[in-house]
């Protein structure tokens, strides 16, 4: 294959002419713009998860033993509106401007988590009350769909050529911070509220939270740069441009990076909901008789990852991509035994954090570098649409599934097998990293010249 996720190339005459310092300047205010609503729209994601067994008894009926089942299982079908929603965004992004996209799909989610925090429960409306709640989480998981692949897409592009896998790192900082976010909902109210009163109207507010915050993002969208060049736009708009964001398009010309794309993912996004989501759900079920000990384990574990995502983006711009992917795949298929064997047997706080700290930072090797590694192997007209599709491919089918599967191997006696699962399926994504990426090869992101981002400097300067 031709494709291939890269460092620094070589040859850097094709940077876009503009100074340095200025440069730097433009894509520190772009990646916080955009990344601001990815922070909030992956916050509406967690938040489900960390205040599931909260509110599962407003929707389902608690003496029912399979009601947290119910949830999980709700969470994972979300997943299959994701493709829907990489295809519908990729292309409204690819023709329409990354900046429009990422408004639309944050005002959707913002939308969904302030009907769900208003929804009467199902002693008020019955079943209806479980029906709004899958409606709202389809719609989210639409959403996102969407937003990971502007998102990541739009972050790449915005980045100085140099800096690209320090910069675009933020997509996962933003991404973890949501979750990090919604874990800090729970600790503050677990200081105010009792468990009772949590579950009786603490996770509404919970909800409301997002869909609050979203309204200032939206404010900070509408005031970035857009990355796509105004002509690119006009021949869109005139239709002297038919290919830009065609499912066509990518499927007969760039269908090697779309599969590409996809075997890169689905070990990282199955490595991902495994030690981000599962692992923190089996902290919480260790010490669910000490308090707040298994929240604030969890809490400082979600902070450190966050924090080692610059690192492995920085790490990734000086030795390339490719070895740190390999760290994360050699690493994933030793250690995912160890994590989910032992973690749940472990009460010591020291334990539990070494335990999960070693596997975030095993993680780190696919979390902070795969926007940029999805982004450098599809040409801008296609990027947001391939991106997000691959990735939402591999998410539905590997990454959002990986909580439900856990939790009825657990329920069966089967743990082993799902360690047996994730192994294998991140050992595939492995092999891809080992004998199909190349390392610092020159990408479409290198080839291209990032006019957009020169003619708004230029506009500022004459301004």
């Amino acid at each position: 294959m031709t494709d291939s996720t890269t460092g620094l190339a070589a040859d850097a005459r094709s940077a876009p002419p503009t100074s340095s310092a200025a440069a730097t300047r433009r894509a520190v205010y772009n990646t916080l713009r955009g990344s601001s609503g990815n922070l909030v729209e992956w916050y509406d994601v967690y938040v489900y998860t960390v205040f599931a067994t909260y509110f599962e008894s407003q929707f389902f009926d608690s003496a029912d033993k399979n009601s947290t089942v119910y949830v999980y299982a709700i969470f994972a079908v979300t997943f299959l509106m994701r493709p829907v929603g990489s295809w519908f965004f990729g292309r409204y992004a690819d023709r329409r401007g990354r900046r429009a996209a990422l408004t639309f799909s944050v005002s959707l989610m913002a939308a969904c988590s302030l009907v769900i925090a208003l929804t009467p429960g199902r002693e008020s409306i019955g079943v209806w009350a479980a029906v709004v709640l899958v409606l709202c989480r389809l719609v989210q998981g639409f959403a996102t769909g969407g937003e990971y692949g502007a998102s990541a897409t739009y972050m790449s592009e915005a980045a100085t050529r140099e800096r690209r896998g320090f910069f675009s790192s933020f997509q996962y900082v933003t991404l973890i911070g949501g979750h990090v976010l919604a874990q800090l909902t729970l600790l503050v109210m677990q200081g105010f509220l009792d468990k009772d009163q949590i579950s009786d109207f603490g996770w509404r507010i919970a909800f409301l939270i997002g869909g609050v915050a979203a309204v200032v993002v939206f404010w900070l969208r509408r005031s970035m740069d857009e990355s796509l060049t105004p002509e690119q736009l006009e021949a869109v708009r005139t239709g002297a441009d038919s290919e830009s964001g065609s499912i066509r398009e990518l499927i007969l010309h760039h269908w090697r990076s779309l599969v590409v794309c996809f075997l890169v993912t689905i070990g990282g996004t199955i490595a991902f909901y495994t030690y981000s989501v599962n692992a923190p759900a089996i902290v919480k079920t260790a010490y669910e008789d000490h308090g707040r000990v298994g929240t604030w384990i969890n809490l400082i574990g979600l902070v450190f990852l966050m924090a080692l995502q610059p690192i492995g983006g920085m790490i990734s711009d000086k030795v390339g991509r490719k070895p740190v992917l390999v760290f994360f795949g050699v690493g994933g298929v030793i250690y995912t035994y160890v994590l989910i064997t032992y973690l749940p047997q472990t009460t010591s706080v020291a334990a539990s954090l070494t335990l999960l700290g070693i596997g975030y930072i095993i993680l780190t090797g696919y979390t902070s570098i795969n926007a940029i590694v999805k982004a450098e192997l599809f040409p801008s007209h296609v990027r947001a649409l391939g991106v997000g599709l691959g990735y939402a491919l591999a998410n539905s089918a590997f990454g959002g599934t990986a909580p439900l599967i856990y939790q009825a191997a657990k329920n069966g006696g089967h743990v082993p097998w799902f360690i047996a699962y994730v192994t294998a399926v991140i050992a595939v994504s492995l092999l891809v990293y080992i004998f199909v990426l190349r390392n610092k090869a020159e990408t479409p992101l290198d080839r291209e010249q990032g006019r957009a981002f020169v003619d708004a400097e230029v506009g500022a300067r004459r301004a």
